[in-house]
């Protein structure tokens, strides 16, 4: 058995909030090294490039005035620099041959700096106590030499309040970054905490909750509202399986009672094998509808999986509907109903036309079920800048605008439909194939009657 303690440390290791705490303040704290970093080099580079900027300068008036007057001049002009005090940081020394210092304010011997023209940084005693010197030495012939310096101990000592202030600054940016860290890992335990909540109780059957919105807009909104989304989406699926469930006990248990009962009298009651055979061929006409209502909600099925997809080609409406308008004439025709027609030519589509062609003709079916004698159906095709647009307009009962939102559902029968032979699935269909194809399907009023029109994207590449 796992120690508590022991497990709890396991799944803080493991916690993804934990990783990305550590990840920010390690970035935090990286970034932080990094800059107090190049603010050190940056202000010491800075002083120095000042620094020996100054000391060229001042060597090379110096020397303009020896190659002028010779060293006399440049002696006497030392002199006037050290008794005017004006520059207290400014170190000049002109030495002999000898080593001994003739004129000057330090004391460097030609051990500490031995080359000429060369950066030497090296420590000394002025006036008895110890500083810091930035000089160069600087030949006058003879063996003579000319030393200009500057005393850096100010330098030095920014170095050290600079030093102090970086480290306490680091100091403060860690426990900020460490605080930032925790806060980031409260918000996305916080976050997580509500999914996890909300899919567990989704899990055990409540499908009303949803993931809580903070109202910032900010990218945890999204996810929840993308969440959300889905979980209407599944509950509206739930909706419908059960719906679908209830239609299928409902409308299938009448012609299977029926398709039973015939067949238990044929058995009782058959007097010969016309009776029996008749009952038999009666069964099977009820079970061969009850298998077209599975075949079609399979159909369904697929067509909303998408699986359908792969079928797509690019095609040309048009031939199209003049087979089906061919067809359905013929039929119009002896139900005494008049088929008006009216299809533009080029209907290029990216689309499968098998699906399409049952559609059109799903919709034809239900306008010849439900058109009067004498009474116009009218198909008609045409195109504009978007979209394609398939429209089949009858005179009969139609549907109600209220019922028009449910009419596309499965297994749905409007009040005119109800004395209808049908399974309430060729509108479903039609929604199903339409929405494959990206398009959409409206039933609107035809005064009197349905109409109903697919509209359908054009093919951008023709």
């Amino acid at each position: 058995m796992v120690d508590p303690p022991r497990a709890r440390r396991r799944r803080l290791v493991r916690s993804a909030g934990v990783r990305f705490a550590i990840l920010y303040a390690t970035v935090f704290g990286v970034s932080a090294a990094v800059l107090a970093l190049l603010v050190w080099y940056s202000t010491f580079n800075l002083l120095q490039r000042q620094s020996q900027l100054v000391i060229h300068n001042d060597a090379g008036a110096l020397l303009r005035v020896f190659d002028t007057g010779g060293l006399a001049a440049l002696e006497a002009s030392i002199a006037d620099r050290l008794q005017d005090a004006a520059d207290p940081y400014g170190l000049y020394e002109i030495d002999d041959r000898n080593g001994r210092d003739i004129i000057g304010n330090i004391d460097l011997s030609p051990a500490q700096i031995d080359h000429a023209q060369q950066w030497y940084q090296v420590q000394t005693m002025r006036d008895h106590h110890p500083i810091q010197v930035l000089a160069q030495a600087f030949p006058l012939g003879d063996g003579d030499r000319l030393v200009v310096g500057r005393d850096v101990r100010v330098r030095s000592d920014l170095r050290g309040v600079l030093r102090d202030g970086i480290i306490w600054a680091l100091a403060i940016m860690a426990g900020l970054g460490l605080l930032g860290a925790v806060l980031i890992r409260s918000l996305f335990e916080r976050m997580i905490r509500d999914i996890s909540t909300t899919t567990r109780a989704i899990a055990r059957g409540d499908l009303s909750r949803r993931v809580p919105l903070t109202g910032d807009g900010d990218e945890f909104d999204e996810l929840a509202e993308i969440v959300n989304d889905m979980l209407d989406r599944i509950s509206r699926l739930m909706d419908g399986v059960r719906q679908v469930s209830n239609a299928i006990a409902h409308d299938l248990r009448t012609p299977i009672t029926r398709a039973r009962t015939r067949l238990e009298d044929a058995s009782l009651h058959a007097h010969s094998n016309a009776d029996l055979h008749a009952a038999i061929e009666r069964a099977t006409l009820d079970l061969d509808g009850i298998v077209g209502v599975f075949e079609a909600l399979l159909r369904i099925a697929e067509i909303e999986a998408g699986s359908r997809r792969a079928a797509f080609a690019p095609i040309d409406l048009s031939p199209t509907l003049a087979d089906i308008d061919e067809l359905y004439r013929a039929v119009a025709e002896e139900r005494d109903v008049l088929l008006e027609t009216s299809i533009s030519g080029h209907l290029c589509i990216l689309g499968d036309r098998a699906l399409i062609q049952q559609a059109v003709a799903n919709l034809l079916d239900n306008a010849l079920k439900y058109s009067p004698h004498g009474a116009p159906i009218t198909l008609s095709a045409k195109i504009d800048a978007t979209a394609i647009e398939i429209t089949v307009a009858d005179r009969g009962p139609g549907i109600s605008p209220a019922e028009r939102l449910q009419a596309t559902e499965r297994f749905y029968r409007g009040e005119a439909a109800r004395s209808t032979a049908g399974s309430g699935l060729g509108l479903a269909l039609v929604a199903a194939v339409a929405q494959l194809h990206n398009g959409t399907l409206h039933l609107g009023d035809n005064h009197p009657g349905l109409r109903a029109t697919i509209l359908l994207p054009i093919n951008k590449e023709k």
